[in-house]
């Protein structure tokens, strides 16, 4: 970890995986381009606390109306769609001025899309060309992967450009909010054309890579509180006891909610995958002297003194590929976990226990599970059927 963040300009930059990159079209995201291009943008928008403190309001809306749609609609089919419209509405109003249709939103489809045929292309090992990039160079009706790149091409081109296209038009009738893509685009004349390419992929790098991992988050939440109930019991306890229940409690009340935001912290932990202990070259991975437990849900480990390693270090990224959205995250799965928390309760489905499986992909998800979800009493459906 310390070279990766002493010598960022060795380590900052990716494997070139022609498939995603160059083929699938994600070769002008963040992800491959050089960092320095979308850093002073990301700076802007949502670089630093102070920055993102702005839009605290804007997560607590969308997280109240996460909230109206869970008791709507509590079955265990529909929790991870409430999460992506939840994760994908905060970096659409963010990025673009979107405010999400409660219906199917286009916009919330493109993410989805374009994040499904992402997490294909990324498969280490998936296609060949990865291996043998000379397969670039074989005409497509050899090679049927550059039939699904150009299907996933067009994927990834919607993604960038339409809802860009919506901010030009929104501009142009004098209605657009004021957002990322609208603020860069106010004096647009001032603006080379690689300027412009250059806020178009920022944009889309933003909402296309913060919206489906932060679900990701979010659905392990459900099921940790499932797997774990005592925790939930504990966070509920501290909600109560500091926030009471004559309101929803807000991003601001974190400091005073050391277990809620503790919570939180582990919800970034790496599941282990090992079926045993096995030593390499003297090494062994998970080194219970370093982190004890670590298929355990322990919120505790972070509140002990000294505290356990943090998972962020880990999860978010080194030196200069730290991920520029982390304060962004935080604040959405902070806020998403204390109010889901302060007004529901989640439970296991009527089956078995769930058993912690993840799907495979550069992008995990837990596998679907049964739950339960209720409203804890009358007076926290009201809380929720307020005006958010």
């Amino acid at each position: 970890m310390e070279e990766m963040d002493t010598k960022g300009a060795v380590f900052s930059t990716r494997p070139p995986l022609p498939m995603a990159g160059e083929l699938v079209g994600y070769v002008q995201t963040l992800l491959w381009r050089s960092f320095r291009t979308f850093r002073k943008h990301f700076a802007k928008l949502i670089g630093t606390p102070g920055v993102v403190r702005q839009y605290v309001p804007l997560v607590e809306a969308e997280t109240h109306r996460f909230l109206k749609r869970l008791l709507l609609k509590p079955n265990s089919d529909a929790i991870s769609p409430h999460l992506r419209k939840l994760t994908g509405g905060i970096i659409l109003r963010i990025t673009y001025g979107i405010d999400v249709q409660e219906d199917e939103d286009p916009f919330v489809t493109l993410i989805e899309d374009a994040n499904q045929n992402f997490n294909a292309a990324t498969v280490p090992g998936a296609f060949l060309v990865d291996v043998f990039p000379a397969l670039l160079y074989v005409p497509e009706f050899l090679a049927p992967f550059k039939q699904t790149a150009r299907v996933w091409a067009r994927a990834t081109k919607n993604m960038v450009e339409a809802p860009y296209l919506f901010v030009r038009r929104e501009m142009s009738a004098g209605t657009a909010p004021i957002s990322f893509v609208s603020s860069l685009l106010e004096e647009e004349e001032k603006l080379t054309r690689e300027e412009v390419e250059d806020v178009k992929y920022t944009a889309s790098s933003l909402y296309g890579g913060g919206a489906d991992t932060t679900a990701a988050s979010l659905y392990a939440f459900f099921l940790a509180m499932i797997l774990a109930p005592d925790v939930q019991r504990k966070a509920q306890a501290e909600i109560d006891s500091v926030i009471g229940s004559t309101r929803l409690p807000l991003y601001s009340d974190r400091e005073q909610l050391p277990y809620v935001s503790a919570v939180v912290t582990e919800l970034f932990g790496v599941p282990h995958a090992a079926l045993e202990d096995t030593t390499v070259n003297g090494n062994m991975l998970n080194d219970a002297e370093i982190y004890p437990s670590p298929a355990t849900f322990d919120p505790e480990r972070h509140l002990s003194t000294p505290a356990q390693r943090d998972p962020r270090t880990l999860c978010f990224g080194f030196g200069r590929r730290v991920c520029p959205g982390r304060e962004l995250a935080e604040a959405s799965l902070f806020s998403c976990v204390v109010m889901t928390l302060a007004v529901f309760d989640i439970g296991r489905g009527a089956g078995a226990l769930p058993v912690h499986e993840n799907t495979q992909g550069t992008i995990s998800h837990a596998k679907p599970f049964e739950c339960v979800v209720k409203p804890r009493s009358e007076r926290a459906v009201t809380l929720i059927s307020g005006e958010s």
